[in-house]
């Protein structure tokens, strides 16, 4: 394939975001956060397929068990499942903060999740870190971020990165046995030139897969954090990327048309050729 390719379908997304590779479903999944909409693309047929919420969706996380997914909206954690499609809330980690929402999260190797919030006008910095159990127990692990974005599980499962993009920050913790977070550091500090570090995802080399909002393009980075690689797309506002497919060597990257009135595929997702493979998502583990 070329540099890249555009995944073609009938709408373009308001604000794409939180690719999730699902080797159960051999299809790519991702959420429309504006368009309240829910979206999968078919990896044998190439069928897309979308499904609207009634608010604003976050990401969503495989469960476990094989029977749907943990979903973040704007009003918490819930349970989503398919056929016949359903939504479940289930918590509310913020019931004082109507004006925030849940923004980006994954799932680590002992099957939690790990999830931000933030307002919903980026102003302000309510936002914060959560873990989630499997028990589904929700601790509050970091707080005062205004743009909570991309958590990334490195290799090995014993490091978190979590993006303050309203910072331009990419922070580095580590992460303890017991799931607390430490020694939180700047793994990379981008400034407003260099574009807002959104959405990321780890190959299994150890490179950090960083979109960046307002730059069009997507970069990677070594884990002493020098820059390896940049991508350029025809879409301003990169949000995520996601490896995918049988052999995790198809590298999927979200867009959104919000905000974006000059480049020519705004909101379109797109097909990256790599040339590194990733590793499989967790899932849920209840």
């Amino acid at each position: 394939m070329s540099a890249f390719e555009i995944v073609e379908r009938g709408t373009r997304d308001r604000l794409g975001e939180g690719p999730l590779w699902s080797p159960r479903d051999n299809a790519l999944y991702w959420v429309d956060i504006l368009g309240c909409g829910l979206n999968r693309f078919d990896l044998a047929g190439g069928d897309v397929t979308r499904w609207t919420l009634a608010e604003p969706i976050g990401w969503v996380i495989e469960r476990a068990p094989g029977d749907g997914f943990i979903a973040g909206l704007q009003s918490g954690f819930a349970e989503l499942r398919l056929d016949p499609f359903s939504v479940t809330p289930f918590h509310d980690p913020e019931p004082h903060l109507p004006a925030n929402r849940m923004n980006d999260a994954k799932a680590d190797d002992a099957g939690r999740i790990w999830a931000g919030t933030m307002p919903f006008d980026c102003e302000g910095a309510s936002g914060s870190l959560y873990r989630l159990d499997s028990d589904r127990r929700v601790t509050r692990v970091d707080t005062g971020y205004t743009i909570a974005n991309g958590p990334a599980l490195m290799p090995g499962g014993k490091h978190l990165f979590q993006t303050d993009s309203k910072l331009g920050h990419v922070y580095r913790y580590r992460i303890a046995d017991d799931g607390s977070l430490h020694d939180r550091s700047i793994f990379l500090d981008f400034a407003d030139s260099d574009g807002t570090p959104d959405g990321m995802t780890f190959d299994a080399e150890g490179g950090l897969w960083i979109a960046l909002w307002g730059a069009g393009r997507i970069e990677r980075y070594t884990p002493d954090a020098g820059l390896d690689r940049s991508v350029v797309l025809p879409a301003s506002q990169l949000t995520s990327c996601a490896f995918a497919g049988a052999d995790l060597d198809r590298l999927f990257v979200t867009s959104a048309a919000e905000d974006d009135t000059a480049s020519p595929h705004p909101g379109a997702l797109f097909e990256v050729d790599a040339g590194v493979r990733g590793f499989a998502p967790r899932q849920f583990a209840s």
